[in-house]
């Protein structure tokens, strides 16, 4: 049989393919590898970019840290403001402050009066709205009038009808009593108080702590509308006591506390006075004096003073718990009032 003849490559041939071979499989690789260096060089590009970005940013925010404003404490800026003597300065003064509360003065206070002399005495007659008549009437007999009350003044004694405002504020009653002051010039009117029965336990605070803001005097008055007084005999009663601290003059008592509801002179707090119900002494009627010390410190304790039904109950109250000199005058007792007229002759 016949066979078929093999051929055998030569060495030479098998070169040449294996070259063929090699140049065709390298092309990719070289591709790949160019792709490989390019994709290398972006990637490297990008992170040295964000590199130098961050850098960058974080110079600015250096830069707006350090300029942003710097948050001060108090002691900063009284440093800053060259406070720091004045800070001090407060620091006493508050405790100086602290010192007179605790004491019933005030300390280095600037005389109210308009001509800087000490008063002997500022008298408030309390009146209300509905009283025109009545407010003429003292005028006619014991309250002197235009020159004549300039001249008291001089004498050093200050009257002044006291009233509140309406509970409308601005309404006629506050004009007619606007009217009526810039034509008599005989009133102190209390802004900050609303005039009502109610509230006239209040009224009294602001009566004695606007007396010792607008006038340096000896003694400060609370009179009543109902009444007539012996103008001169008030007058010669305070010089006796000229220079006397902590004086707390008037008709002294005690009595039963109402505890009726209803009931003429109802406390709607009587259980604070006790299993006895009884309160305490004070100067009851219409006409009671503190002395200048004494009215300081109701001026200086308003807010926090505690009222009661009545106002004379509740200024006993605040004597209660300071050093009152308690003087009981019954010239000014029940008796003369009944009568319609305060004699201190």
């Amino acid at each position: 049989m016949e066979t078929l003849p093999t051929t055998v490559p030569s060495k030479s041939e098998r070169r040449a393919r294996s070259s063929k071979f090699s140049q065709s499989s390298s092309k990719p690789s070289v591709i790949m590898a160019f792709f490989s260096c390019v994709a290398w060089l972006y990637v490297a590009g990008r992170l040295w970019q964000d590199a130098e970005n961050r850098v960058v940013l974080n110079n600015i925010l250096k830069k707006s840290y350090h300029q942003k404003p710097k948050v001060l404490t108090i002691d900063d800026k009284l440093m800053v403001l060259g406070c720091k003597d004045l800070e001090r300065r407060i620091v006493e003064t508050e405790m100086e402050l602290t010192l007179a509360k605790s004491q019933g003065y005030l300390k280095n206070q600037k005389s109210g009066s308009s001509s800087g002399k000490k008063l002997l005495a500022v008298i408030g007659v309390y009146t209300g709205f509905g009283s025109y008549l009545r407010r003429n009437t003292f005028r006619g007999n014991w309250m002197p009038q235009g020159d004549a009350l300039r001249k008291l003044e001089e004498r050093g004694v200050v009257i002044r009808f006291v009233i509140g405002r309406s509970p409308n504020r601005g309404d006629s009653l506050d004009r007619k009593i606007d009217e009526e002051n810039q034509a008599r010039k005989d009133f102190l009117i209390l802004e900050n108080h609303e005039e009502a029965q109610e509230e006239l336990p209040k009224k009294v605070k602001f009566f004695f702590s606007a007396a010792v803001q607008n006038w340096d005097a000896q003694f400060y008055i609370k009179v009543d509308d109902n009444i007539d007084l012996d103008l001169e005999g008030l007058i010669g009663l305070l010089e006796s006591r000229r220079g006397q601290d902590a004086a707390y003059i008037g008709c002294m008592k005690s009595g039963e506390v109402v505890a009726e509801e209803g009931g003429q002179w109802y406390e709607p707090e009587w259980w604070k006075f006790g299993d006895e119900k009884s309160y305490f002494r004070h100067a009851a009627g219409s006409l009671l004096i503190l002395s200048k010390n004494l009215a300081q410190y109701v001026n200086i304790n308003s807010g926090s003073l505690k009222t009661y039904a009545f106002d004379d109950t509740s200024i006993g109250s605040w004597m209660i718990g300071v050093q009152a000199t308690y003087i009981d005058d019954n010239r000014l007792c029940c008796s003369s009032i009944r009568q319609g007229f305060i004699s201190l002759i």
